[in-house]
């Protein structure tokens, strides 16, 4: 990325069929944490959530999810969270990760649950799921359309600006704005139209009613995407889960108020480090 430094070390790795681009962090051994991003971020622009694990103890994998930034692209229709999980399962044999800490967000927020739910039930370490799309069926759209995302998609793919990014994210700070308009390009089309129709037709709440603990939600006071009916649904839902609310943050939790993020977060994560998990 020019003019952007990446602290993360590149690697290519082979799971479900498809190569993976990933990014590491951390010291080999350590305690592993895997960070799940969302549709349109492409790993890069989670650095700083990865920076920020790493430095309280985690080995943190941060993987290009497929069909954005190096990762392969997939055949059309394989843009589902059974496919997006599965690949999880790979990543997590094929780079040895014990029982991770899981940390996603958005569209990574539900391959976490769904891979939680499909493949680990309980080899999993801490999931913490930020702000998860809960639209789906019978529950109503999800708030941003898709000619929204491919209007911000084609902007990037004509050559975007951080201060045309700024129009749709103006709480980001400008590392974060330039990073997204160097890298939402590589965001392929079919797998964000697929995606977004996923978050419609898909329901997440299957796979949060067989998420195995630890597990936490983690969502954006002012957020649309988890508003304040869907979180009572969550909590009658699963009255184990604990749900938290960031204030000053809608959908993009950590991008719009980073320091409420970590005070939500850091607790939590600073308790499972030291977990250890079997060889």
């Amino acid at each position: 990325m020019s003019g952007v430094t990446i602290q993360g070390r590149s690697a290519v790795v082979e799971a479900n069929g498809l190569r993976h681009r990933v990014l590491r962090y951390g010291e080999p051994g350590a305690r592993d944490l895997l960070v799940l991003p969302g549709i349109t971020s492409p790993a890069v622009t989670a650095d700083f959530l990865a920076v920020r694990f790493a430095e309280l103890g985690y080995r943190v994998t941060l993987p290009d999810i497929r069909g954005r930034g190096e990762s392969d692209r997939a055949p059309a229709g394989a843009y589902r969270m059974q496919d997006y999980a599965a690949d999880v399962a790979g990543l997590v044999d094929a780079l040895d990760l014990r029982e991770p800490v899981i940390v996603g967000h958005s569209m990574g927020a539900r391959i976490a649950a769904a891979y939680a739910a499909r493949h680990a039930p309980d080899r999993h370490g801490l999931l913490v799921l930020v702000d998860p799309p809960v639209s789906g069926p019978g529950r109503g759209p999800y708030p941003t359309s898709r000619e929204a995302f491919l209007q911000q998609l084609h902007e990037a793919q004509r050559g975007t600006t951080a201060d045309e990014v700024r129009r749709y994210y103006p709480l980001w700070p400008e590392r974060e704005l330039q990073l997204r308009a160097q890298a939402l390009a590589s965001c392929d089309e079919t797998a964000v139209c697929e995606t977004h129709t996923g978050f419609e037709t898909e329901d997440f709440f299957d796979h949060w009613a067989a998420v195995t603990p630890p597990a936490v939600l983690v969502r954006g006071a002012d957020s649309p995407v988890v508003p304040p009916t869907a979180t009572d649904d969550l909590r009658r839902a699963r009255p184990d889960i604990e749900i938290y609310s960031v204030p000053g943050a809608g959908h993009m939790v950590p991008w719009d108020n980073l320091s409420g993020f970590l005070d939500t977060v850091r607790p939590l994560l600073l308790t499972h480090v030291h977990d250890t998990s079997p060889a």
